[in-house]
């Protein structure tokens, strides 16, 4: 299946959760942020979201910095 992963098309396999998803790209889930198709996701349920067929995934990382 394909999806887009902050605006780079890759391929991952069928039922891909977002946790699995993070795993796969070395994320840890603390000081992120994810939305799917431009819905946030919240963190306790990166286990359940599974990605579909042509999914768009945007993943934010906090930065500290002044």
């Amino acid at each position: 299946m394909k999806a887009t992963i902050n605006g780079e098309r890759r391929e991952l396999a069928e039922g891909t959760t977002l946790a699995a998803l993070l795993e796969t790209l070395g994320l840890t889930p603390g000081g992120i942020a994810v939305a799917v198709n431009a819905h946030v996701v919240r963190r306790v349920d990166f286990e359940r979201h599974r990605l579909d067929e042509g999914d768009a995934v945007e993943i934010i990382r906090a930065v500290a910095g002044g």
